[in-house]
């Protein structure tokens, strides 16, 4: 029994058992002469080479990428002021418009420079505009130069009228005539000085006014408003924890919009293009695919996952979504009907294949993840051989 079991398990032993038999007309036992004829069989049928006929078929060329679900306009809403977070205005979830409050950030100093600034302006328009303001001084000074101006003016040239005709005497007309000059210089100066004492006092106030825009713009800082119409997906300060302006404090994106975030390699990534197909299957909905188009292409490269962010659009979006949802996805790059194919695992060195009549190189079109398509080289009636491993 042990040399019938050697026998069986021993295909080449049994050839040279066959053929002694055939030639010696020996008769063997009916066990050993069945499993000889069976390992025989298999034997001889192992050593034969596989071939196929390429098919004429449908063959869809895609990019594979991984999937997350983001809101759209989703962003992170940043404090301009340090302080301490006096309360958050809003819940996670709540819908908000834009300009909304969403957190109260607590600092006295501004308060206390909105004040100090408003003071300054109040002071400021009171001097320009004011009833006792520096001006009205000015003005009054004017007026009386003015009369002055006249008063001199009569009397010098009355004096003049008079010295003209060899009336009066010298003294007299140059004094009236000094006189005269001095009421009209005081008069320039005064003007002078309204005019420099007006631009002086406007820009006072003027600066004043910014000063004020400015601590109340400092104030609004420290409220935080929403910048869209949309829903508060995420709050990252809790009452009472110091608030910086580099750490975020609230994520908000759109209400009902989103988008699908599609990571792909590089080396595939030339193959896209704006409104290209995209196939994708979300773990949340395992029994399901959702079709989407392609609505931009991020130029920048992820230098750590060699990779580039795609986004692409719903065209029927599932009915809920969340932030975060994953999954995966096929950009469909091309799709033909009737196209020549053969498996990629009959290809040798990525263009060849191996025929009746020996290696034949040939040219692929679109390829997928297990089979291309044959341009020329071969066609549907040339056998092609599974290459040996």
């Amino acid at each position: 029994m042990r040399n019938i079991i050697f026998e069986c398990l021993n295909p080449e032993y049994l050839v040279i058992k066959l053929n002694n038999m055939m030639h010696n007309r020996k008769l063997w036992s009916w066990p050993v002469l069945l499993c000889t004829t069976v390992l025989f069989f298999l034997w001889n049928c192992g050593e034969k080479q596989q071939k196929i006929l390429p098919k004429k078929k449908a063959i869809t060329e895609s990019v594979y990428t991984s999937v997350t679900i983001q809101p759209d306009s989703l962003y992170q809403a940043y404090a301009a002021v340090a302080g301490i977070l006096d309360n958050n205005l809003v819940e996670e979830g709540d819908l908000v418009d834009k300009g909304t409050a969403l957190l109260q950030i607590i600092n006295t100093r501004p308060k206390l420079n909105t004040e100090n600034a408003r003071l300054a302006l109040q002071l400021a328009e009171e001097n320009y505009e004011g009833s006792s303001a520096v001006l009205k001084n000015i003005q009054d000074q004017i007026d009386a130069a003015k009369l002055s101006l006249q008063n001199d003016s009569v009397n010098y040239f009355r004096q003049k009228n008079l010295w003209d005709q060899k009336i009066g005497s010298k003294v007299e007309y140059d004094n009236r005539k000094l006189a005269y000059e001095l009421s009209h210089k005081n008069l320039n100066s005064l003007i002078n000085q309204y005019e420099r004492s007006s631009l002086e006092l406007r820009t006072q106030m003027e600066q004043a006014s910014n000063n004020y825009k400015n601590a109340q713009e400092s104030n609004r800082d420290f409220t935080v408003s929403s910048k869209i119409n949309g829903r508060v997906y995420a709050l990252f300060k809790n009452p009472g924890e110091i608030v910086n302006t580099m750490e975020p404090l609230a994520a908000l994106g759109s209400k009902d919009v989103f988008i699908s975030e599609l990571l792909v390699d590089e080396v595939d990534i030339v193959k896209l293009s704006l409104g290209q197909k995209a196939i994708i299957a979300l773990d949340a909905y395992p029994n399901e695919v959702f079709e989407a188009k392609v609505s931009k292409i991020y130029p920048k490269k992820d230098e750590r996952s060699q990779t580039f962010k795609v986004e692409a659009l719903f065209i029927a979006p599932p009915e809920t979504l969340y932030p975060g949802l994953s999954g995966e996805g096929n950009i469909i790059i091309a799709n033909r009907q009737g196209a020549l194919t053969i498996p990629k695992e009959y290809l040798i060195d990525g263009n060849k294949v191996e025929t009746e009549d020996g290696i034949v190189e040939i040219v692929l079109g679109l390829q997928n993840l297990e089979e291309v398509e044959v341009l020329s080289g071969i066609d549907e009636n040339t056998y092609v051989l599974k290459p040996e491993e």
